[in-house]
C-alpha cells in the first residue's frame, strides 16, 4: 500500500473509532520522505531508527497480534459515504440498490433535478498528503475535456488543497488547466467545504432550492459529512475520491447511477461512461513519477519555517482585546466552571435520539445571520460576509456558547408538535413553563436562573469528530450530567475533561422504557468511582397530578481512578492548576 493511501487511512481514524492507525516502516515510506522533499540526513535517520528498535517491515513479521483480520485489497471498488455519516461506505454499483441512485430528471425547464449535486469540492485533509488523488483527477478531468464533456451550471465546484506543493505538481503534471476547465480551479490552501466554508450560492439556485424544497446533495473529498455540516441548502452530503468528486460535477445528481449511466455524448453522438474517462493506475503512477518531485515540497516548506531575526515581544503574556470576536480571555474558572457541581435537581436541556454528533452538540459550519451566533456577531459589527463559521470563531466563547446544539438538523425530543411530531431545529423548551424557544434563549434562560441541567440521549452519544467545544459548550451552559446508552469514546474522554458526568444506562432502559419527557427533575446519588453503579433519580408528575420519585441505576463512565481525579477537580484544566499551584507541574 502506498504512504499516500496510507496517510488518507489514517487521516479518517476519528471517522471510524479508532485512536490511531499504524504501519510498519518500509521502503514506500523511505521513498516518500525523499519524494516530499526531506533531507537525505532526516530519511537515512528513520531507515536506521526503524531498523534498530525493530519496527522494520521484515521485522514486525515477527510481531504477535491478539486478532489478525485478512481482506482482499482486489475485492475493493469504486465506493461512496452517505448520506450523512463518513462511516456509512457503498458501493457505487449499489447506489442503485440502496435507493441513492434511480431515474434522473430530464428536466427541460432549465430547473434543476431531484438529487441536484450543488456542491462538488476537493478538499484538502484527505487527498494532501497523496498525489495519486489529486493526479487521478486532473486526469478525469483531461479525458472528460478531451471528450467535450463539461460540469452541469448549477454545481458550485472548488479545489482547495492543504499545501502548495499540490498546486507544484499538478501544474507539472500539466492537468492543473484541465481541472481548472471543468471549474476546479484551486480556491485555498485551507480547510474550506469540509468545514461548511464553501461560500454562498448563486442566490437564484438557493431560491429555486427553497422554493420548491428541493433535496439538494454535496459531493466532497473531505472526512466529513454529518446532517447540517456542508452548506445550509445541502439537505445530504456524500464523500468521494477527487476523480468521483470531478464525475458527480460532470452527472449534476446523485441519483445518476455513475456505474451505468452515459456521463453524455462524444462528438459522433456515442454514449460516453466514467469508465471511458476513468484513469488507470498504472496511467496515475507514471504521471506522479513523472510529475511529483523533491524540489517542490523544499519550496513551499523551507521558508515556512525560515523564521529570519524575530522580534521579542515586550511581555510574554497576552494583551487580551475585548472586542475581539476570534480570540477572549477563556472563562474556564468563572460562572458554572467555577461553581459547585450539585447533581441535584437538574432539568433536562434536551433528550436526544442515537446517534447525536459533535456536530449536532457543536456546529462548525457557516454562521448564518438568522442564528445565535451570527445576531451577536452583527450586534458587534461584523458584516454578514465575513461571519466566518463556528470553527473560526472558536477562540471566542461568546460566539463559540451560542453554537451550543446550534444545528438546524438537530431534534430534540422535548419539542413535540400537535402531531406529536418532533420539530426539527435548534429549539429548547424551557421548564416548569414548558415555553419553546430558541436553543441559545433557553440556555441564557438557565443560566441567569443557575439551574443546573442534564441531557438525555440514545446510543453513540458524541460520534464524529473529535470536537473540544462540543464538550465546552454544555458545561459553559450548566450541563452536570449527561445519561446516554452509549459514548464515544473520545467525546466520553472531552466530557470528563470538562467536568462533565458521563452516566450509562442499564441495558434494558432507556428514555423510552422510562418514558421521559422533560417535565421531570433528575438527581444523582452515590459514591462516584470508577464504573461504580449510581442511582439517578428522577421525580415527575403523575397523571393524577402526584408527585412519583422513580430511580434508575446507571453506570458513572468516570473508567479510571485518574479520571475521577480530573472530575473532583472540575476539569482538567482545574486540575492542572491545582498541580501547578501546588508545585507538582515541572
Amino acid at each position: 500500500m502506498s504512504v499516500g493511501d496510507r496517510a488518507t487511512i489514517s487521516n479518517m481514524t476519528p471517522e471510524y473509532g479508532a485512536t490511531a492507525a499504524m504501519f510498519y516502516i518500509d521502503q514506500n515510506t523511505i521513498d516518500y520522505l525523499t519524494l516530499t522533499g526531506r533531507e537525505a540526513e532526516q530519511v537515512a535517520l528513520v531507515e536506521n531508527y526503524a531498523k534498530e528498535i525493530g519496527l522494520w517491515a521484515s521485522d514486525m513479521k515477527q510481531a504477535e497480534y491478539p486478532r489478525v483480520l485478512r481482506f482482499d485489497l482486489s475485492t475493493v471498488t469504486r465506493n461512496i459515504a452517505g448520506p450523512s455519516n463518513p462511516h456509512a461506505r457503498v458501493s457505487t454499483a449499489d447506489l442503485k440498490e440502496k435507493g441513492i441512485a434511480g431515474v434522473v430528471e430530464n428536466r427541460t425547464d432549465g430547473l434543476m433535478p431531484d438529487g441536484a449535486v450543488i456542491i462538488a469540492a476537493i478538499t484538502s485533509c484527505t487527498n494532501t498528503s497523496n498525489p495519486r488523488n489529486t493526479v487521478a483527477a486532473g486526469l478525469l478531468a483531461r479525458k472528460a475535456n478531451e471528450l467535450g464533456l463539461t460540469r452541469k451550471p448549477w454545481v458550485k465546484s472548488s479545489f482547495a488543497p492543504g499545501s502548495k506543493a499540490a498546486a507544484l505538481y499538478l501544474e507539472e503534471a500539466g492537468v492543473l488547466d484541465d481541472l481548472e476547465k471543468l471549474g476546479f480551479g484551486i480556491v485555498a490552501y485551507a480547510c474550506t467545504t469540509c468545514n461548511g466554508m464553501s461560500g454562498a450560492l448563486d442566490p437564484k439556485l438557493q431560491q429555486e432550492i427553497i422554493d420548491r424544497d428541493l433535496y439538494a446533495t454535496a459531493v466532497l473529498s473531505g472526512n466529513r459529512n454529518f446532517d447540517g455540516r456542508i452548506h445550509p441548502y445541502a439537505k445530504q452530503a456524500f464523500l468521494a475520491s477527487p476523480p468521483l468528486v470531478v464525475a458527480y460535477a460532470i452527472a449534476g445528481t446523485i441519483r445518476f447511477d455513475i456505474e451505468k449511466d452515459a456521463l453524455g455524448n462524444d462528438k459522433d453522438g456515442n454514449p460516453i461512461y466514467l469508465k471511458d474517462i476513468w484513469p488507470s493506475d498504472e496511467e496515475i503512477d507514471a504521471l506522479v513519477k513523472e510529475a511529483v518531485k523533491p524540489e517542490q515540497f523544499r519550496k513551499v516548506y523551507i521558508p515556512m519555517f525560515d523564521l529570519g531575526v524575530t522580534e521579542k515581544a515586550a511581555s510574554p503574556l497576552y494583551d487580551w482585546r475585548p472586542q475581539s470576536t476570534y480570540i477572549r480571555r477563556p472563562p474556564y474558572w468563572e460562572g458554572a466552571l467555577a461553581a459547585p457541581r450539585t447533581l441535584a435537581n437538574m432539568r433536562p436541556l434536551a433528550i436526544l435520539p442515537d446517534n447525536i454528533t459533535t456536530d449536532h452538540l457543536s456546529p462548525s459550519n457557516a454562521i448564518m445571520m438568522d442564528s445565535a451566533a451570527g445576531e451577536y456577531l452583527h450586534k458587534m459589527g461584523v458584516p454578514e460576509e465575513d461571519f466566518n463559521s463556528y470553527a473560526t470563531h472558536r477562540g471566542d466563547h461568546l460566539t463559540a456558547q451560542r453554537a451550543t446544539f446550534a444545528n438546524p438538523k438537530l431534534f430534540n425530543e422535548m419539542v413535540v408538535r400537535a402531531d406529536g411530531t418532533i420539530k426539527q431545529g435548534s429549539k429548547a423548551r424551557v421548564e416548569p413553563e414548558g415555553e419553546v424557544m430558541r436553543m441559545w434563549e433557553a440556555i441564557e434562560t438557565y443560566m441567569n436562573r443557575k439551574q443546573p441541567l442534564i441531557i438525555i440521549a440514545g446510543k453513540d452519544y458524541g460520534q464524529g469528530s473529535s470536537r473540544d467545544w462540543a464538550a465546552k459548550g454544555v458545561r459553559l451552559a450548566g450541563v452536570e450530567a449527561i445519561v446516554a446508552e452509549g459514548f464515544e469514546r473520545i467525546h466520553r474522554t472531552n466530557l470528563v475533561g470538562m467536568g462533565v458526568l458521563p452516566l450509562e444506562f442499564k441495558a434494558g432502559t432507556d428514555r423510552k422504557t422510562l418514558g421521559l419527557d422533560g417535565t421531570e427533575l433528575y438527581s444523582v446519588i452515590g459514591n462516584i468511582a470508577p464504573r461504580s453503579t449510581l442511582t439517578l433519580v428522577i421525580e415527575r408528575a403523575t397523571d393524577e397530578g402526584k408527585s412519583e420519585i422513580v430511580e434508575v441505576p446507571v453506570t458513572c463512565r468516570l473508567d479510571t481512578e485518574e479520571e475521577v481525579s480530573v472530575y473532583e477537580a472540575g476539569g482538567v484544566l482545574q486540575r492542572f492548576a491545582q498541580d501547578f499551584l501546588e508545585g507538582n507541574v515541572a
